[in-house]
C-alpha cells in the first residue's frame, strides 16, 4: 500500500504553508494565533475541564463494566507484545519526556505562584508545597491518560477487532457509518497528521533547549546558540529515523525499554540520595489526598479569580487538557497499534491506572525533593527577577537539583541521555503514526515515507527555532493547542461510537449465547427422550418417529 493522496498531499501543503508563514511573518502569525488562543481559553476553559472529567468517568466505566471482557483482536489471540515492552512503549510515547522535563519544574512553579496565585497556593509554606504537588499530579494523573484511553480504545477496536486500516476516521464508524470514507474522513485524518506533526516538532524544539541547557550546566558547551540547536535536532532526528525504519519490534521497542530502565534508575537515585523518609511519607499522603480531592480539583475553573484565573488556566490546567487532546491522535494511534490481543479491561488498567501511579510516585520523588530543599534545605531553585517576581528556570531546575545531591554531577550526564532518548522515542513514534495515517492506514508503511516524516519533524523544529526568541516555535505550540478544540468534538463522537459498537457486540454475543443454550437444551431433551425409548436416535435418521 502506498500513500493516500487525499490525506498525504493536503497535510504536506498545510504544514509547509504554516511553517513558511511563521518564519516569514512570525510577529503577525503569533499575534493572530495568540488572540485566538485567548478567546478559546477565556471562553472554553469550563468546557475543557468538564469534558476531560467526563472522559475519566467514561474510561473507568468501559474498563469495569461487562465491556471490559471485549478482546481488542481475535478471541483466540494473545497480546502481540509482552507486558514490560508494552508498558515501556506506551509510557515513552505518552508522556515519559514530560515527566523528566516537568518533574522538578512544575511543582516549583506552582509553589512560586507562577504566573499568579489564582489557585490560592501559599508560597513558602508547608501547606502550599503539598498543594503544589497535588496540582501537578492532577495535570499528569488520570485525566491525560483518560484522554488517551478514549482515542486508543476506539482505534484499537477498529483496527484489531474489525480489521480496519490504522486511521482516526475508522474510530468513528459507529457514528458516521460509510461516511468515514468520504471527505469527512479525509479532513479528520489530515487534522490528526497536522496536530501530531506540530506537537512532536514543538516538543523536539523545546526539548533541545533543555538538553542544551544541561550541556551548558556541566560546562560541555558555552551559552547555547542556533548551531547547538541544529546539531542536537539533527542528531535526535537521525536516531529517530533509524529507529522508525527498523520498526516497532526492534528500534522503537528497544529504545523504549532502555528509557524505562534509565528513568527507573534516576528515580531510585533521587529517592536514596534525597530525603528518603520524607519522600515515602509524601507518596502515601499524596495518594490519599489526590483521591480525596480529585473531584474538586477537576472542576476548579478559577471562576472567582477574575483575569488572574484566566491567565493561570492558560498557563496550566486548560493548557494541559488542550495539549493532551492535541496529542491524543498520535498517542492514541500508537498505543492502539501496540495493544493487539489485550482486552478492554487490560487496556484501561495498563493505560489509565499504571501510568497514574507512576506519575504520583515520580512527582513525589522529584518534585517533593525540590520542595523539601526549598522549605528546609539550601533553597536556590526559586529565584527573583528585577521586578521582585518569583522565577524558576524550567530548563535547568532538574540539573540544579541533581547537582546538589551526592554524586549528582555524574547523574546529570545520565539525565541528559535519558532526555535525548525520550525525545527519540517521541519522534520515532510520532513519525510512525503520521506515516500510517498518510498511507491510508497501512500498519507497515513504506520506508521512504517513514524517513520523509521523520526528517520533516526535525526540519520543522529547526525552521521554527532559528528565527530566535522562540517566537515561531511558541506560535506552533499555540496552534497545536487550538487544534484540540475541534478534535475534542471528534473525541465525543468516539465515545458515542465506542458505546454503540460495544453494545452491538455484546447484544450479538448474548444472542449467540442464548442460541447455544437453546441448542444444548434441545440436545439434552432429545438425549433423554432417546434414552427413555420415546423417540428414535436422530443419528439413525428416524428422529420423527415415536414408539407406540
Amino acid at each position: 500500500m502506498g500513500i493516500a493522496p487525499r490525506v498525504f498531499w493536503p497535510s504536506v501543503i498545510i504544514v509547509l504553508a504554516f511553517v513558511l508563514l511563521s518564519v516569514i511573518f512570525p510577529d503577525t502569525v503569533a499575534e493572530i494565533v495568540g488572540n485566538v488562543q485567548d478567546v478559546v481559553i477565556g471562553t472554553f476553559s469550563w468546557y475543557y475541564l468538564l469534558l476531560v472529567s467526563v472522559f475519566v468517568v467514561f474510561a473507568i466505566w468501559i474498563g469495569v463494566s461487562h465491556f471490559g471482557d471485549i478482546k481488542l483482536g481475535p478471541d483466540d489471540e494473545g497480546p502481540e507484545f509482552g507486558l514490560g515492552s508494552w508498558f515501556a512503549m506506551l509510557f515513552a510515547a505518552g508522556m515519559g519526556i514530560g515527566l523528566v522535563f516537568w518533574g522538578v519544574a512544575e511543582p516549583l512553579n506552582h509553589f512560586a505562584g507562577i504566573p499568579n496565585r489564582a489557585t490560592g497556593i501559599e508560597e513558602g509554606t508547608e501547606a502550599g508545597a503539598h498543594e503544589s504537588i497535588l496540582q501537578t499530579i492532577l495535570h499528569w494523573g488520570l485525566h491525560p491518560w483518560a484522554i488517551y484511553v478514549v482515542v486508543g480504545v476506539a482505534i484499537a477496536y477498529a483496527i484489531h477487532r474489525k480489521k480496519r486500516p490504522v486511521s482516526i476516521r475508522w474510530a468513528l464508524e459507529g457514528v458516521l457509518g460509510k461516511k468515514v470514507n468520504s471527505w469527512i474522513g479525509d479532513v479528520i485524518d489530515v487534522a490528526a497528521i497536522c496536530g501530531t506533526l506540530f506537537g512532536v516538532a514543538t516538543s523536539l524544539g523545546l526539548g533541545v533547549m533543555q538538553v542544551a541547557a544541561g550541556l551548558s550546566f556541566i560546562d560541555v558547551i558555552e551559552e547555547p546558540n542556533n548551531l547547538t540547536y541544529v546539531v542536537l535536532i539533527g542528531a535526535i532526528t537521525t536516531a529517530a529515523v533509524i529507529s522508525v525504519v527498523t520498526g516497532l519490534k526492534k528500534g522503537i521497542k528497544y529504545i523504549s525499554n532502555i528509557n524505562l530502565g534509565l528513568a527507573a534508575g534516576l528515580l531510585l537515585f533521587v529517592l536514596i540520595a534525597g530525603p528518603t523518609l520524607f519522600i515515602f511519607r509524601d507518596v502515601v499522603q499524596s495518594f490519599g489526598d489526590y483521591l480525596q480531592n480529585i473531584l474538586q480539583m477537576s472542576v476548579n475553573t478559577t471562576a472567582y479569580s477574575g483575569e488572574n484565573g484566566t491567565e493561570w488556566q492558560g498557563w496550566w490546567t486548560t493548557y494541559y487538557w488542550a495539549w493532551w487532546i492535541s496529542w491524543a491522535p498520535f498517542v492514541g494511534v500508537f498505543i492502539a497499534r501496540i495493544s493487539r490481543g489485550r482486552t478492554v479491561r487490560q487496556f484501561v488498567a495498563g493505560v489509565l491506572l499504571v501510568p497514574t501511579v507512576v506519575a504520583i510516585i515520580w512527582f513525589c520523588v522529584m518534585g517533593g525533593t525540590a520542595l523539601y530543599r526549598e522549605l528546609w534545605g539550601q533553597g536556590g531553585l526559586i529565584g527573583v527577577d528585577d521586578a521582585g517576581a518569583a522565577t524558576v528556570d524550567t530548563n535547568t531546575s532538574l540539573f540544579a537539583l541533581l547537582d546538589a545531591l551526592p554524586g549528582g554531577s555524574v547523574v546529570i550526564v545520565g539525565a541528559i541521555i535519558l532526555i535525548v532518548l525520550f525525545f527519540v522515542t517521541s519522534s520515532d513514534s510520532g513519525s510512525l503514526v503520521v506515516d500510517m495515517l498518510s498511507s491510508g492506514g497501512d500498519p507497515n508503511p513504506p520506508v521512504w515515507s517513514r524517513v520523509f516524516w521523520g526528517v520533516a519533524e526535525g526540519a520543522v523544529a529547526v525552521a521554527l527555532l532559528l528565527p530566535g526568541e522562540g517566537g515561531a516555535l511558541d506560535t506552533l505550540k499555540l496552534v497545536a493547542i487550538l487544534i484540540a478544540l475541534p478534535f475534542s468534538v471528534v473525541m465525543i463522537g468516539m465515545c458515542v461510537s465506542i458505546w454503540r459498537e460495544f453494545s452491538a457486540e455484546r447484544r450479538a454475543a448474548l444472542r449467540a449465547q442464548r442460541r447455544m443454550q437453546r441448542d444444548e437444551l434441545a440436545d439434552h431433551v432429545t438425549s433423554n427422550l432417546v434414552d427413555a425409548g420415546i423417540v428414535e436416535d436422530p443419528e439413525n435418521g428416524d428422529s420423527g418417529n415415536t414408539k407406540a
